[in-house]
């Protein structure tokens, strides 16, 4: 089905590119990271056009539960551990000044998206000692982060650490206002970047710089990012007749949920997993879940997300390679791209137009930081291995990125890759990359 943001937006369309162009920067990918890349660069006066390889927001945008929000799960204790005290910091100011530059550009635009201020909790059922932990690294980094015992969720819990002052909206509602005046190529999927110049089936465009903003940069070499990254899905279910809440809300032990208020709506989501692997139906998982905790509500619809999940916990966002100077990327944000989009979009910026930030370095595809990365290093080189492996048969579904095994999806009705996250529809389609082309095989539907 599709989310609520596809049920309640319509972006006006935009025509293919009609031809060979040259620009001087060119983002692939019209989601939140490449639209606000655009805006922020168009309005430091450079040359730039979007191609995108559907529509505006069709991609991972449409997907998300649209928190606005510096709270990503135990990220401060996890940062302070791996990388420091400093890095901390700037991951936190990195990600509160977004909550704000996000509050003050629908305000100066005038940009209607139900943009609502409100707090965002962690809690947790059984592990109070790393809400606590969570806590004290929070404060460290700057944020007014208090710890409390009581919740309006209908049920206990054994500790809540509450941040004030952010935000939730409506993404497509964004994009449509922020996208108005930029120039956006739809349905032009870029196939292959030569140089500087990007193919596409109707022209080429060649550019000065090149920005990646197309979820998960689909280049095998240089980068190596299939090396750095995996995709996880996750579920959601949209319900109405539940009670309103005024907060957002994750739950941090293995069963936890999300939940945050859209409207009359209630958005609940969960089930995590890594895509192409097979399992229960997570959408009756939810559903169980939320007759358990709001017996009155009702399921009005009901959709999955996929994340780029790094290794190391960071996102990538900077030059894409050192072997191309002129390539920018922004990927690997985990289950918080509405606020890392904007990172990214204003770090970009800066890199692209020779200003300094004091970002750079934290979230620079260049890092090799082994000793955070090792453990899911090891976990992902034996999933992908096995998908690599299980694809050298003949007369098997393979996804056209490396050759790895499909696996069906009942609960999305999509052919999934275990390896590195590509996803088709029934007959093959490619819904979302790294792969670029369809997968074509004459058994493919179940």
């Amino acid at each position: 089905m599709k989310s609520i943001w596809n049920q309640t937006s319509q972006i006006p369309g935009r025509n293919r590119l009609p031809g060979n162009l040259d620009t001087e920067i060119a983002v692939i990918g019209g989601g939140l990271a490449g639209i606000l890349s655009a805006f922020y660069l168009t309005r430091e006066g450079r040359e730039v056009l979007v191609l995108e390889a559907s529509s505006i927001g069709s991609g991972q945008t449409k997907g998300t539960i649209a928190k606005i929000t510096s709270q990503h799960n135990l990220i401060y204790q996890k940062i302070l551990t791996d990388y420091g005290e400093s890095a901390m910091k700037l991951y936190a100011r990195s990600n509160e000044q977004a909550i704000s530059e996000y509050e003050r550009l629908i305000k100066d635009r005038s940009i209607y998206c139900c943009f609502e201020k409100r707090p965002a909790f962690l809690y947790t059922t059984k592990q109070p000692d790393a809400i606590h932990m969570e806590a004290m690294a929070a404060r460290t980094a700057g944020i007014p982060a208090c710890e409390v015992t009581e919740t309006e969720l209908p049920f206990k819990v054994k500790r809540a650490l509450k941040f004030p002052g952010q935000a939730s909206f409506h993404p497509l509602k964004f994009l449509e206002g922020l996208s108005s005046s930029l120039t956006v190529f739809e349905h032009t999927p870029v196939l292959s970047v030569k140089g500087n110049t990007l193919l596409t089936p109707h022209g080429s465009v060649t550019a000065k710089k090149i920005i990646f903003a197309c979820h998960y940069p689909f280049p095998i070499i240089p980068g190596y990012y299939f090396l750095r990254m995996y995709q996880e899905q996750s579920y959601v279910l949209a319900l109405s007749k539940a009670p309103a809440l005024e907060g957002m809300y994750l739950g941090i032990d293995p069963d936890g949920l999300s939940l945050r208020p859209a409207g009359h709506y209630l958005l609940l989501g969960g089930q995590s997993r890594r895509t192409g692997k097979p399992g229960p139906s997570p959408y009756d998982a939810l559903a169980d879940s939320g007759r358990r905790l709001f017996p009155q509500a009702q399921i009005i619809s009901h959709w999955s997300a996929q994340d780029c999940m790094t290794l190391d916990g960071l996102p990538f966002i900077g030059q894409f390679s050192r072997r191309k100077p002129d390539w920018y990327v922004a990927t690997g944000f985990g289950k918080w791209g509405m606020t890392l989009s904007m990172v990214s979009a204003q770090l970009l910026t800066s890199l692209i137009c020779g200003k300094a930030s004091p970002y750079k370095e934290l979230y620079s595809p260049l890092r090799f930081r082994l000793r955070p990365s090792a453990p899911k290093l090891a976990i992902h080189t034996v999933e992908s291995s096995l998908g690599l492996a299980k694809g050298l048969g003949h007369g098997i579904m393979r996804c056209p990125h490396m050759g790895c095994r499909l696996s069906w999806n009942p609960a999305d009705s999509t052919w999934d890759c275990p390896c590195h996250g590509s996803r088709f529809d029934r007959s093959g389609h490619l819904i979302t990359g790294p792969a670029q082309t369809s997968c074509h095989y004459h058994k493919l539907i179940p």
